[in-house]
């Protein structure tokens, strides 16, 4: 069987995956979250959530917001904490600077889940031609989508957010990594 594992920051995360992941796995892969509250947690539970799973065929993906720290520096962290766990092959990708960086690089998928409908205009204004960036995408999306909300926002505009035509290189990365995981 199939097993694609994703290890996630926080139930938004999961929420965006559960949106995109359809539309781009094959039917056969069972996909399964493992959602922590908040990075500190992820990092101290990843060790023993990894060495416990029981499928050996079991492909694993961790995500995490690189916030305010330096995203090379968390990811080789990560990493580290795979190989002293036994799963050198674990796949680690960072939401550079917040998971909302993936949604403003589709003003599209915004305009057309929460709105506003004409938001879509603003995507070659230059803060969204690299939405990766933005250290206050959170903040940048709530001003410029007023209702959005963090857990009914990600699964909204997970479920149109574009896969070939994201702004957001990290989102990118992150599309990429899971094809190959997959194949």
């Amino acid at each position: 069987m199939n097993e694609l594992v994703f290890f996630l920051e926080e139930p938004s995360a999961k929420a965006m995956l559960e949106g995109v992941l359809p539309r781009l796995l094959d039917q056969d892969i069972e996909v399964r979250y493992v959602v922590f509250e908040g990075k500190q947690d992820l990092e101290k539970r990843l060790p023993r959530r990894l060495r416990a799973w029981q499928n050996p065929h079991a492909r694993f993906l961790v995500m995490r917001d690189q916030d305010s720290g330096d995203c090379r520096e968390i990811k080789r962290k990560l990493v580290g904490i795979c190989h002293a766990a036994g799963r050198p092959d674990v796949l680690v990708r960072i939401a550079c600077h917040e998971l909302e960086s993936f949604y403003l690089g589709d003003l599209n998928a915004v305009a057309s889940t929460i709105g506003p409908q004409n938001l879509g205009r603003q995507q070659s204004h230059a803060k969204f031609r690299n939405p990766d960036r933005l250290n206050n995408a959170a903040q940048e999306l709530k001003r410029v989508a007023r209702t959005y909300q963090k857990l009914s926002g990600s699964r909204a505009i997970g479920r149109v957010l574009s896969m070939e035509d994201n702004h957001s290189h990290s989102f990118n990365q992150l599309i990429g990594g899971i094809k190959r995981l997959a194949e």
